[in-house]
């Protein structure tokens, strides 16, 4: 693959993510049994993503438990050239609980709140709710058929995949 398509492809996979104000769960139960939902998510300058989730939530408990999580961003539908090769990014990552006190949860939580509004502040003050934040550990980009790529985690590059 050329540079130029490698820059294009760099610049599509992460207007993807942008573009996303959600992101798609997918978590195992204690019994592994597969569970999918979706959360708001702002995420930070490492690429790390943060959701903010109900413990009366079965994805929180899942994720809580087993410190581990799929996500997924997609195009939509009706920007889908075929629905068979939808551009998509993966991520595999490990969930760590941000904790109130820490300075990280007030800067996320501050992000949030621009990004998503006044739900923020009812949401805080409820007790029920937990700041997590998705660390991803390796990725996959699909831009279409025949077009998968590695990203790497180091320098958010990608690799063709054979």
């Amino acid at each position: 693959m050329d540079i130029t398509s490698q820059k294009q492809h760099n610049t599509n996979f992460n207007q993807l993510i942008k573009s996303q104000k959600t992101l798609i769960l997918s978590t195992l139960t204690e019994s592994s049994k597969p569970e999918s939902s979706y959360a708001p998510y702002v995420t930070d300058e490492q690429g790390v993503f943060y959701i903010y989730v109900s413990e009366l939530a079965a994805h929180t408990q899942n994720m809580l438990q087993n410190q581990k999580a799929s996500i997924l961003f997609i195009q939509p539908e009706s920007e889908a050239k075929n629905l068979f090769a939808r551009e998509r990014v993966i991520f595999d990552c490990t969930i760590s609980e941000v904790q109130q006190q820490d300075e990280c949860y007030y800067k996320q939580m501050l992000i949030m709140k621009e990004k998503f509004g006044e739900t923020v502040d009812l949401l805080q003050s409820l007790p029920d709710f937990h700041l997590l934040a998705l660390t991803p550990i390796n990725g996959k980009y699909i831009a279409g058929f025949g077009k998968a790529f590695s990203i790497n985690m180091d320098n958010n590059s990608l690799q063709f995949e054979n």
